[in-house]
């Protein structure tokens, strides 16, 4: 029998945590849109909210999801931090935002994503 597991993460639930939230900068205004993959979903507002979903699948170990609603918290150079202080996570961009084609594609986590027109 195959087992599915689910591994939900949901952070910046409170309001006044989520206020602590920072704007997109304008030099990084490329990054706002919703982003897709076969696998994954990020979505960054121009007012700084994240949201971000990722499923894995495993043969041995079924599906995990990972699911993130939180606020942005800064930019490292092409990379974002998202979270409250103490519970963050940082999105690995190693390929930034770009045109291929007339459309526009990212690398995040080892994952190209796509920006929904």
């Amino acid at each position: 029998m195959r087992r599915q597991f689910s591994l939900v993460i949901l952070v910046a639930a409170l309001p006044i945590l989520s206020a602590c939230g920072q704007p997109v900068p304008d030099d990084k205004a490329a990054y706002v849109g919703e982003w897709h993959a076969q696998a994954m979903d990020v979505e960054l507002t121009k007012d700084g909210t994240v949201r971000y979903k990722r499923v894995k699948r495993n043969t041995t170990a079924g599906t995990t999801t990972i699911s993130i609603d939180a606020p942005l918290r800064r930019f490292e150079g092409d990379n974002f931090v998202v979270g409250i202080p103490f519970l963050t996570a940082t999105f690995e961009v190693s390929t930034p935002p770009h045109q291929e084609a007339g459309t526009w594609k990212m690398v995040v986590d080892g994952v190209e994503l796509t920006r929904i027109p």
